[in-house]
């Protein structure tokens, strides 16, 4: 039996790989609050600039399937040091880039290297520790994808307002020079099967065309009033057809460049399944959150960023507990604890209203952030456990990829909902104030100091806040619900959830 592979230095082998993952999943985010500023130093208009998000995000879900294939082909710590150098040239080019068209056009470099980082990252770690401390790695990866997209924003607000925004790219230049170096040396003699399968063109132009029409029609649904427009029309068709095709053809060709047949595991079926529809709602809350502070209660988008950043607490403080501890449990205990928890403080945020204060709106995301630090690494440990271990980068790289997708489908979704919902409230609000209500006009000339005109303009901006304060709270008692429904989806895998290969399989893959 081959002898296991352990890097020289483990505590630094972790800090390479997760300064990395950390690195590229904060960029997912870093960029969101300094679009204005970009788009006024670039001469463009704030539209365009959101191509600078769809590009990357695209570009990042192509890729993301692929990361099985290109893992066979090129060898996990290849990968994964080639991703990341790519990751320092395309930051740094994104930082001097002149035009728009340039920095959209690195952006989506940017992206497509960023894809398999996250998914090898996973596999290595899982591949370099013993099979009684894998859950402290897992757990510490879990920390770094909840606590990075929370940073993000606040990192580069700040950076923004302090510096100039090129610096929210050239941040990363050292850390990945020095995460790719540590890896590179901790990694060596790290033994690895190279295979030449054949490529899969079909599979890759389909996958290509498909997601990138569907992750752009998600991107800009909402801007462009979703089917009433005819882009967004256009960009479905070409999706559903390219994403059937490519369907038909990966589950039937005998060396697909995605291997969908992994999805025939059972606790990777439904351990994904929960993950990706945990992970939706967990997004939207993300999403839902920082928008209502700064629509409704009128934080700056620094303030709304430090409200949200609480939700990180719990995952920093007990990463390693829970790592280290939470395999003596049945891991479908500790995730459907979690979820009664994230369930509860949806609950709770149902009821908010106008008034509340700053120390309210934290100390929920405090709490969700307990929730948080329970359910990533017992999910995860779980999608994974019955797979074999040259099949752990692959199912990694499509369980990534289809969390990444739902997080998409549910920023569009919650936005459509949050404004749609809105919209029918004020209606609803506003339909007994009318001329023929000599008492509502009365009251509305009063708002107005004795000014009908001005007194309405100040009734509809309060009904207005009413109707989408009462949006929030349905959505939020909606997501309590979903989060309770996951439970089912847990109890459907089966234990034992210790990973399927020994550590000499680790180490000999």
């Amino acid at each position: 039996m081959a002898t296991p592979f352990r890097p020289p230095n483990m505590v630094l082998a972790t800090i390479g790989l997760s300064l990395a993952t950390f690195m590229q999943v904060l960029d997912t985010t870093i960029a969101n609050v300094s679009l204005p500023t970009i788009a006024g130093n670039l001469g463009v208009s704030s539209d365009q600039s959101t191509w600078v998000i769809t590009s990357f995000a695209v570009s990042q879900a192509i890729s993301l399937p692929l990361t099985g294939f290109l893992s066979r082909r090129f060898g996990e710590v290849r990968l994964f040091v080639s991703c990341t150098l790519l990751f320092v040239i395309a930051s740094f080019l994104c930082g001097v880039s002149q035009s728009m068209g340039m920095l959209i056009a690195f952006r989506a470099l940017q992206g497509a290297v960023a894809g398999p980082m996250y998914p090898i990252t996973q596999s290595l770690m899982i591949g370099i520790y013993p099979a009684n401390k894998r859950g402290m790695a897992l757990s510490l990866l879990s920390m770094v994808a909840v606590v990075a997209p929370i940073t993000g924003p606040i990192l580069g607000g700040w950076i923004t307002d302090n510096y100039s925004w090129p610096w929210i790219f050239f941040i990363n230049v050292p850390v990945g020079i020095f995460a790719s170096m540590v890896v590179a040396n901790q990694m060596k003699g790290r033994p690895e099967t190279i295979e030449r399968p054949r490529f899969d063109y079909v599979g890759l132009i389909t996958l290509v065309i498909g997601v990138g029409a569907l992750q752009i029609m998600l991107d800009k649904g909402n801007d462009e009033d979703w089917f009433h427009s005819s882009f967004i029309v256009i960009t479905t068709i070409i999706s559903v057809i390219s994403l059937a095709v490519f369907l038909i053809w990966e589950l039937t060709d005998k060396h697909p460049i995605v291997d969908l047949r992994l999805l025939r595991h059972r606790n990777f079926k439904f351990g994904t399944l929960a993950l990706v529809l945990s992970y939706s709602a967990y997004f939207a809350i993300n999403l839902l959150l920082p928008q209502w502070l700064q629509r409704n209660l009128g934080y700056t988008a620094t303030w709304a960023g430090f409200a949200a950043a609480p939700i990180g607490i719990f995952p920093v403080l007990l990463s390693f507990v829970v790592g280290r501890y939470a395999m003596r449990f049945d891991l479908r205990v500790l995730a459907s604890f979690a979820f009664v928890v994230m369930a509860t403080t949806c609950f709770l945020r149902s009821n908010f209203y106008l008034d509340i204060d700053f120390k309210h709106v934290a100390s929920m995301q405090a709490l969700m952030g307990l929730g948080v630090a329970l359910f990533f690494m017992p999910v995860t440990v779980m999608l994974l456990s019955d797979l074999d271990r040259h099949e752990i980068a692959a199912g990694s790289g499509l369980a990534t990829f289809l969390r990444t997708l739902g997080g998409s489908f549910s920023a569009s979704l919650t936005t459509f909902l949050w404004d749609r919902r809105a919209v029918m409230h004020h209606a609803q609000l506003a339909e007994h104030i009318t001329v023929y209500n000599q008492d509502a006009m009365t009251t509305v000339s009063q708002f107005g100091g004795g000014n009908a005109q001005l007194g309405a303009g100040v009734v509809n901006n309060m009904i207005t806040q009413q109707a989408y304060q009462i949006a929030f709270n349905e959505l939020f008692h909606a997501l309590g619900w979903i989060f309770l429904g996951l439970i089912v989806f847990v109890w459907l895998t089966r234990p034992p959830f210790a990973a399927k290969s020994s550590d000499a399989g680790a180490g000999a893959h």
